[in-house]
């Protein structure tokens, strides 16, 4: 696609959305080109309820504006996180200055809001490896530091170069050819994370974080940093939890997550996500693309900070992959993309700790396809709500950051 990007396209869509013209449901983004096979499967499937997990009627969720908040519409913006600071400062990371879906050029772009959402400042560029970064999470820690996580990849010299597609574009071979060898390229491959101890001011080198999962790791009470997450290029892609004691300095890996029985772990779990409930115990949450309950979010508890881990279950809850966050009042909500029509983005309130969900609430509904989603959302101090995701729009060739501000009713 040409770079260019007429303006008024962008400019109509910064207007705000009117909930009302909004379609009942919401919707996400794919894993990696290399699971858009189980994509497609994962949308026929429908939702199954679990065993014990009726659902309780819903909060109501009211939309108070929806609107476009990227500053470059010429790129394609994938995967964010949103994370607020204790001085009540948002962050936001994604991977950007993209041309597609998969491409070379991804990097790590960090904006930030000073007045929860209704501004934002001009992107700046974290890293920008010699290969394409991808997904981005984001944590202010208990000591103040930020923690900007990712992943670097050569899913588009698997899925295009090497099949001969855009091997005839000087752009794509030029950013391919920054590094002089396949071993040099595959040398760059990792989990990372970047770390700040001076509000995002001046960043460390990369940290290797062992696991990887689009939103990033999670504060324990404890002091402890987890992060649920998958092995990526190592030969057994284990699923489990790396820690840090440290404050993000450094990552060991802690347990692994169990496979429930006639699951692949390596082939069917991904991009998981954790919170710590107000009792201490831990759920997370995966995104699944195993037969069973295929294009549901799974989820596993574990009562001894993380040391063992339930075998996954389901939650009866299609669409992924969840973000998960604890309110003010100690309930959690679930926010996910549902990837079939309605195209959109959902959230669940759970008033238990995670045995029962409520009922989907709409956060948007209005997409055209499910190049969409991986919301996360943070609550001010007023209680309202912000959630941040990325959407492939109808009239703009590369996908922006949409979000929205809502309140939950009950």
């Amino acid at each position: 696609m040409v770079a260019g990007l007429r303006m008024r396209c962008w400019k109509r869509h910064h207007r705000s959305v009117n909930p009302k013209n909004s379609s009942p449901f919401s919707t996400r983004r794919q894993f990696l080109a290399r699971s858009s096979g189980a994509i497609a499967a994962s949308t026929a499937a429908g939702a199954v309820l679990a065993p014990g997990r009726a659902h309780a009627a819903a909060p109501v969720a009211t939309i108070h504006e929806t609107k476009i908040i990227s500053w470059q519409p010429e790129y394609y913006h994938g995967w964010s996180t949103v994370c607020r600071r204790k001085n009540g400062e948002l962050i936001l990371t994604w991977s950007g200055r993209r041309e597609a879906h998969v491409c070379p050029f991804g990097t790590v772009e960090m904006m930030r809001s000073r007045d929860g959402g209704k501004s934002w400042t001009f992107p700046r560029t974290l890293l920008d490896s010699a290969i394409d970064d991808r997904d981005s999470g984001c944590l202010e820690t208990a000591k103040g530091s930020l923690i900007v996580t990712t992943f670097s990849s050569l899913a588009y010299d698997d899925y295009y170069l090497k099949k001969g597609t855009h091997a005839d574009d000087p752009r794509w071979m030029a950013a391919h050819q920054r590094l002089p060898s396949d071993e040099a390229r595959k040398a760059e491959l990792g989990e990372w994370a970047l770390r700040s101890t001076d509000g995002g001011v001046s960043w460390s080198e990369r940290i290797h974080t062992i696991a990887n999962s689009p939103h990033g790791p999670i504060q324990l009470s404890d002091g402890r940093l987890l992060y649920p997450g998958k092995e990526l290029w190592t030969e057994g892609k284990r699923i489990g939890v790396a820690v840090s004691e440290n404050d993000g300095q450094s990552w060991s890996w802690l347990a692994d997550i169990p496979t429930r029985e006639g699951d692949n772990a390596e082939t069917g779990y991904h991009e998981l996500h954790g919170v710590e409930c107000a009792s201490g115990k831990l759920l997370v949450q995966i995104r699944n693309h195993n037969a069973a309950n295929k294009g549901e979010t799974l989820q596993t508890e574990s009562t001894d900070g993380g040391k063992t881990w339930s075998v996954p279950h389901p939650i009866g809850v299609w669409g992924l992959p969840s973000h998960l966050l604890k309110l003010s009042d100690g309930r959690l909500l679930m926010s996910y993309g549902h990837r079939r029509k309605p195209f959109g983005n959902q959230a669940r309130i759970s008033e238990d700790e995670g045995a029962t969900w409520s009922e989907p609430m709409t956060i948007s509904g209005d997409g055209v396809s499910g190049d969409l989603g991986y919301p996360s959302t943070v609550q001010l101090d007023d209680g309202s709500l912000v959630t941040v995701w990325y959407e492939n729009l109808a009239d703009s060739p590369r996908a922006q950051l949409r979000q929205a501000r809502w309140t939950l009713e009950g």
